[in-house]
C-alpha cells in the first residue's frame, strides 16, 4: 500500500512497523549467531530445531510487541548475563522442614553431589542432559510450548526448548510419595541459565512440585506439564533473595478430564521477574488455579515484576482462578496481563481473575491488562484489577487498640495477600510462605 502523500514518511506507520520488524529480526540473528545446540538426548534434536525456527519466525520480544509493551525484555534478550553478585546461603531453607526429595541445579547444571537419590515412589525422575534414547518425554518435550504459541508469540520460551542446556523430567504413576523440590543456586556472578523441566501425569496419578532459588544472574526457565484424567499437579514456586536477578519462566500446562492443575508463585526482590503462565483445559470437569504474590522495594534496586497469564477453555464444566497480588514501594513497578479464552462450546465455563496491587507510596505502579475472550452462551465469568493504599480506618483502628504503627502496617500487608496465599492447598506450604512474608517486611522497615 502507497504511503499516503500527505503523511510525513517518518510518521508513516507501515514504514515503522517495516523498520521494528528489521530491527527484531537483526537482533534476533545476531544472539543466535555465536549459538549453537546444546548436547542432549538425541530424541530431542527435531524438537529443537523446531523450536529454533520458531524463534527465527517470531523474533526475539522487543517493547513493540503487543505482551511487551509494559516490559522491557532487552536483559533477557542480549548477549552476556548482567553482572550480579553471587548468593552465599542456601536457597533450599525455603521449605527446609518439608520432607521432599531435592534436586540442585548450580548455575544452571545439575549438581548430584547436592541433590538426593533421584528415587521416590510413584514417580520416575530423569536428568534431560542424559536421558535415555528412548524416552516417555520425546513426545512432550517441547509439544506444550509449541501449543502455547498460538495466538500470542512466546519466543523467550521457544528459545528456551532450542537452547536448554539441562533440566529434569518427572513422569508421575501414582500417588508420589514425597514431594520434588528443585533448588537453583546462583554462584558465578556472569552466569546465564537455560532450563527445560517436563512433567508428566498420569492419570489417577499426584505429584507436588516445588522450587525455590534464582539459578544465576539472568536465568530462562521452561516448564511443560501434562496432566492426564484425574490427576492433579500441585506447584508451589518461591523466588527471592538476589536483588540482581533477571528472570523470564513459562509454564505450560495441559489438563485432560477432571484434571486439576494449581500454582502459586511468590517473588521477593530481583530486578525483573516475567513469569508467563499458559494453561489448556482441554478435558470436560478439569480445574486450574494460577495464583501469585510479590512484594517489591525499589529501594534495593529497581524491580519490575511481570506476571503474564493465558488460560484457555476448550472442555465443558472447567473452572480456572486466577489471583494475584504485588505489594509495591520505592518506585517498584508491577505489571499483570491476564486472559481467559472460552472456546465455542465450553458451556458451563466457571472463570475468574482477579489482580489487585497495594501501593505504599506515591512512585510505585501497577499495570493491568484483564481480559475475556468468550465464545459460548453458558458460562460464569468475571475479571477485576484494582490498586490503592492501605486501609487508613483500619490503619487507626489497629493503632487505637495499641498495635505499633509499623506492626500494623504489616499485618494490613499480609491480609491483603492472604487471599493469593490461600491457593496453596497444602497448609504447611503456605504457612512457611507466610513466615517468609512477614520477615521480609520486618527487614524492610
Amino acid at each position: 500500500m502507497a504511503a499516503n502523500p500527505g503523511t510525513p514518511v517518518g510518521l508513516n506507520p507501515n514504514g515503522r512497523r517495516a523498520r521494528n520488524a528489521k530491527a527484531k529480526r537483526d537482533a534476533t540473528e545476531a544472539r543466535l549467531a555465536p549459538l549453537s545446540p546444546p548436547e542432549g538426548p538425541v530424541w530431542a534434536a527435531d524438537a529443537r530445531a523446531e523450536a529454533l525456527e520458531r524463534v527465527r519466525a517470531m523474533g526475539l520480544p522487543a517493547r513493540s510487541d503487543e505482551y511487551w509493551r509494559y516490559t522491557d525484555p532487552s536483559t533477557l534478550t542480549g548477549q552476556g548475563a548482567p553482572s550480579a553478585a553471587p548468593l552465599g546461603g542456601d536457597e533450599g531453607q525455603v521449605f527446609g522442614e518439608v520432607d521432599a526429595l531435592r534436586i540442585v541445579f548450580v548455575d544452571g547444571v545439575f549438581d548430584p553431589g547436592a541433590s538426593g537419590d533421584l528415587t521416590v515412589e510413584g514417580v520416575e525422575i530423569a536428568r534431560l542432559a542424559d536421558a535415555a534414547d528412548i524416552h516417555w518425554a520425546r513426545g512432550l518435550y517441547g509439544a506444550l510450548e509449541a501449543a502455547g504459541q498460538d495466538p500470542v508469540d512466546r519466543p523467550l520460551a521457544a528459545f528456551n526448548t532450542a537452547f536448554a542446556t539441562d533440566g529434569v523430567l518427572i513422569r508421575a504413576t501414582g500417588r508420589a510419595a514425597r514431594p520434588i523440590h528443585l533448588v537453583y543456586r546462583h554462584e558465578d556472578a556472569t552466569s546465564d541459565a537455560v532450563l527445560h523441566h517436563v512433567v508428566r501425569v498420569e492419570e489417577g496419578a499426584e505429584v507436588t512440585v516445588l522450587e525455590t532459588g534464582p539459578a544465576a544472574a539472568r536465568f530462562n526457565k521452561c516448564l511443560e506439564v501434562d496432566v492426564a484424567d484425574r490427576a492433579a499437579f500441585h506447584h508451589v514456586r518461591a523466588q527471592g533473595r538476589d536483588h540482581d536477578r533477571r528472570a523470564a519462566t513459562a509454564m505450560f500446562a495441559r489438563l485432560g478430564a477432571e484434571a486439576t492443575y494449581k500454582s502459586f508463585t511468590l517473588t521477593v526482590n530481583g530486578v525483573l521477574t516475567r513469569n508467563e503462565h499458559v494453561v489448556e483445559l482441554s478435558g470436560d470437569d478439569a480445574v486450574a488455579h494460577v495464583a501469585g504474590a510479590a512484594v517489591g522495594d525499589g529501594a534495593t534496586g529497581r524491580f519490575h515484576h511481570d506476571d503474564t497469564v493465558f488460560v484457555t477453555h476448550d472442555a465443558e464444566r472447567c473452572e480456572s482462578r486466577q489471583v494475584f497480588k504485588k505489594v509495591l514501594r520505592n518506585g517498584a513497578r508491577g505489571v499483570f496481563q491476564g486472559k481467559i479464552l472460552v472456546r465455542e462450546g465450553a458451556q458451563k465455563t466457571d472463570g475468574y481473575q482477579i489482580s489487585q496491587s497495594l501501593l505504599l507510596d506515591d512512585d510505585s505502579q501497577f499495570l493491568a491488562k484483564p481480559e475475556l475472550e468468550i465464545y459460548a452462551d453458558d458460562v460464569v465469568c468475571s475479571h477485576g484489577s484494582t490498586s490503592g493504599a492501605i486501609d487508613g480506618t483500619a490503619l487507626f483502628y489497629l493503632r487505637s487498640r495499641g498495635v505499633p504503627a509499623e506492626d500494623a502496617a504489616d499485618l494490613l500487608t499480609l491480609a491483603f495477600l492472604a487471599e493469593a496465599l490461600e491457593e496453596i492447598d497444602d497448609d504447611a506450604l503456605a504457612a512457611d510462605l507466610r513466615d517468609r512474608l512477614a520477615e521480609w517486611l520486618t527487614r524492610r522497615r
